[in-house]
C-alpha cells in the first residue's frame, strides 16, 4: 500500500467513532452534571413532601401522578437518538422523585424500617449492576447508546434515588443525627471518594457510582435542612419556597447547556472511542 494511499481503518474509525458519540445518551461527567444532580435529589425530596402534604394528595396519589409523568418522559428520552439535556434533566428529577415516593411508600404504608429498605435497595442496586456489568461487560455511562444499556442505566439510577433516600433519612431521622449532620457526613464521603481517585488511582467508572450514590442522601438532607421547621432541626424554608428555588436555578443551568453544549459527549475533535 503506497504512504500516500490512506488506508481503510483510518478512513472509517474516525465515522465509527462519531456514529457511537453521538447516540450516547448521557451528559459528559462535568461540575454542570454533578450540580443539577445534587439540585434534582434535593428537589426529588422537597417535592413529593409538597406534593404529599401541601397540596394533600398523599402518598398513593402522587405516586401515582408523578410515576405516570415519569414512564412518558422516559418513553421520550428511549426515543430520542442522542442526549437532549431538557430531557434528560427532567427525567432525573422525576425519577429522584419516585425514588423518594417508593422509600416513603414502604416505610409510612408498609412499616418497613429505614434499616431493612437500605437493605433491600442496597441489593437490588447490586443485583442491577452485576446484571448490567454480566450483560454488557461495562459500567460505563460512556458507553450508553443502546436501548438495553439505556435500561440498564435507568434502573440503576432508580435504585440509587431510592438507596440514597433510605440512608439519609436512616441517618438524619432514625439515627438522630439532624440533618446538618448529615449533610457534612454525605459531603465528607463524597470529598473521600473523591480524593481517592485523584490521588490513589481509584477506578473512575467506581469513584462515580459510589459518589453517584452518595449525592442522593446529600440532597435528600439539604432538602430536609431546607425545608423542615426549626424546631424539627431545618431551616424552615418549606417545601415551596425550597422546590421552587432548586427548580429555577435546574432551569436555568440546563437551558445553559443546552445553548452551549457544553456537556455533550458527541462529536468533539480527538474524542477516543468509548471503553467497551
Amino acid at each position: 500500500m503506497s504512504p500516500t494511499t490512506p488506508s481503510r481503518t483510518a478512513s472509517t474509525t474516525p465515522d465509527r467513532v462519531r456514529l457511537r458519540q453521538m447516540l450516547n445518551k448521557v451528559p459528559e461527567v462535568t461540575l454542570y452534571f454533578w450540580i443539577i444532580k445534587i439540585l434534582a435529589t434535593t428537589v426529588g425530596e422537597t417535592a413529593a413532601d409538597y406534593l404529599n402534604t401541601n397540596l394533600n394528595f398523599g402518598l398513593t396519589n402522587t405516586t401515582y401522578v408523578v410515576g405516570a409523568l415519569l414512564l412518558i418522559v422516559l418513553g421520550f428520552q428511549f426515543r430520542l437518538r442522542k442526549y437532549v439535556p431538557g430531557v434528560y434533566w427532567l427525567a432525573v428529577v422525576l425519577i429522584s422523585v419516585v425514588g423518594t415516593l417508593i422509600t416513603d411508600n414502604l416505610t409510612d404504608n408498609f412499616g418497613v424500617a429505614l434499616t431493612t429498605s437500605t437493605i433491600i435497595f442496597a441489593i437490588a442496586l447490586a443485583a442491577t449492576f452485576g446484571a448490567w456489568y454480566a450483560s454488557e461487560r461495562t459500567l460505563s455511562i460512556h458507553t450508553i447508546y443502546t436501548t438495553r444499556r439505556e435500561a440498564f442505566y435507568w434502573l440503576t439510577i432508580l435504585f440509587t434515588f431510592a438507596l440514597g433516600t433510605a440512608a439519609g433519612d436512616l441517618v438524619a431521622e432514625k439515627l438522630a443525627l439532624g440533618y446538618a449532620v448529615s449533610v457534612g457526613i454525605f459531603a465528607g464521603a463524597i470529598a473521600l471518594v473523591t480524593v481517592a481517585h485523584l490521588r490513589f488511582k481509584l477506578g473512575a467508572i467506581l469513584a462515580f457510582w459510589i459518589a453517584y450514590i452518595l449525592t442522593r442522601p446529600l440532597g435528600a438532607s439539604i432538602g430536609d435542612l431546607l425545608s423542615q421547621p426549626r424546631d424539627a432541626g431545618g431551616w424552615g424554608l418549606g417545601t415551596t419556597v425550597t422546590s421552587v428555588i432548586f427548580l429555577g436555578t435546574i432551569l436555568t443551568v440546563v437551558s445553559f447547556l443546552t445553548v452551549t453544549k457544553a456537556d455533550r459527549i458527541e462529536g468533539r475533535e480527538g474524542d477516543a472511542l468509548p471503553a467497551t
